[in-house]
């Protein structure tokens, strides 16, 4: 058997694994201090950025085309509009019910009572980014998405802005294709759409094959620069998060998609393997959503339209781990003040956590940088919100991840959803 052939029996999945394995390994090892001609991890850091900054730099212009052509292509209906709506809402709600559910039974923020001054001493200050637009108001949030130009979502990254941008030019292109449909300039921009995303997809397939060198890479900078010690310290916070993760993506996702999508667990997780890991790996969204559409279609067999529409539009209401993420650390942080938050003030947390998932989708830490405003929301002191962001940040590198997977396999789920709704439909 060819040796090239060998290598593309194994899977992006394996390979993304191995390279997370040596990663850590490399972190552990030698931490911040140089070991191959004055290199260290934080080198093999910055290579692997590289990679991962690739694959943001397809994935907005990938989306883009991707919307457009499926426009001329395929049919986006209001009914599937509302059928994404529906997936999107039952998903998030079930994640706020898991999430809320571990924080009432097992009250973890009581271990943290009387230890907040302690821990904030013992453990590192860094840095939170700043994002001066955010904001949890429904309007701001719609004014913030309308550009001010078609280039400026693409240099941005502004994918709810992208994906508005292709919905137009998309439509005009399909109502133009529809009125004059042998106008040799309509012709060759419907070919030029779609000669377009073929080519994105070459480019991402050679892009994807260094996906597990920047996996190493990203994860040998991180486990160097924060270590593993500090997850002794915040076991609690960090487990009982991880575990809600876990019933979400693990549990329920292959529920779900065996009781609405007809798909067994097994095939969807193994489905879901290589685009999962690899958000777990570049901690993107973004960056995994070409991985996203390929695993869609070529290990799920789910339809280009159905696959688009929730990969590329609805990956902007499919972030059901930010979700989990702001709600359990708000009641966490509320447990560990010691203030009891009723029902009405817990729903309240959810609504903040659901618009913020939505307002900063697709930006790097995306829960980390609105957990502030989510925080503020739910009554916290602004003193205990300013104190605890430090607090996090440390273990926020591992949380992250997972909140990308579960981001990543919410994508994949309210797919299958959308085809199985589409062949009942038939």
């Amino acid at each position: 058997m060819p040796l090239s052939h060998a290598k593309k029996k194994l899977p992006l999945s394996v390979q993304v694994v191995l390279g997370a394995a040596a990663g850590a390994a490399l972190g552990v090892a030698f931490g911040k201090d140089p070991y191959l001609l004055g290199m260290g991890n934080e080198q093999l850091g910055k290579l692997g950025m590289l990679v991962i900054k690739l694959l943001k730099a397809l994935a907005a212009p990938l989306i883009l085309v991707a919307i457009v052509d499926a426009f001329v292509r395929t049919q986006f209906t209001f009914k599937q509009g509302l059928r994404l709506v529906r997936a999107c809402a039952l998903n998030a709600a079930v994640a706020c019910l898991v999430g809320l559910t571990l924080m009432n039974l097992f009250h973890p923020g009581n271990l943290w009572r009387g230890q907040l001054d302690k821990m904030l001493a013992e453990v590192p200050h860094q840095e939170l980014r700043q994002v001066s637009d955010v904001s949890l108001d429904p309007i701001d949030n719609l004014a913030g998405y309308v550009p001010e130009s078609f280039v400026e979502p693409l240099l941005k990254n502004t994918i709810i802005s992208i994906v508005l941008a292709g919905v137009l030019l998309g439509a005009a292109l399909r109502r133009l294709q529809q009125q004059t449909p042998d106008d040799p300039g309509v012709k060759t921009l419907v070919g030029a759409a779609n000669a377009s995303f073929r080519v994105l997809v070459q480019v991402l397939e050679w892009v994807v094959a260094l996906a597990p060198y920047a996996v190493l890479g990203a994860t040998a900078d991180a486990v160097g620069r924060n270590g593993l010690a500090v997850l002794k310290l915040l076991f609690p916070f960090v487990g009982i998060l991880l575990l809600a993760m876990a019933i979400q993506a693990l549990l329920y996702y292959p529920f779900i998609a065996w009781a609405w999508g007809k798909r067994s667990p097994r095939e969807y997780m193994l489905g879901c393997s290589d685009a999962a890991l690899t958000g777990l790996s570049c901690n993107s969204s973004l960056a995994t959503v070409p991985v996203t559409l390929k695993c869609l279609t070529e290990k799920l067999g789910v339809s280009e339209s159905s696959s688009r529409l929730a990969a590329c539009v609805g990956t902007n209401l499919n972030n059901d781990g930010i979700t989990i993420y702001e709600c359990m650390t708000a009641v966490f942080l509320a447990q560990a003040l010691e203030t009891d938050l009723g029902l009405s003030q817990q729903l309240g947390i959810v609504a903040a956590s659901v618009m913020a998932s939505v307002g900063m989708a697709g930006v790097p830490e995306a829960g980390l940088i609105v957990l502030p405003l989510v925080l503020g929301s739910s009554g916290l002191p602004p003193q205990v919100v300013t104190g605890v962001i430090p607090l996090i940040m440390p273990v926020d590198w591992l949380i992250g991840r997972a909140r990308t997977g579960v981001n990543v396999m919410s994508d994949m789920v309210v797919a299958v959803m959308l085809e199985a709704d589409e062949e009942a439909s038939a």
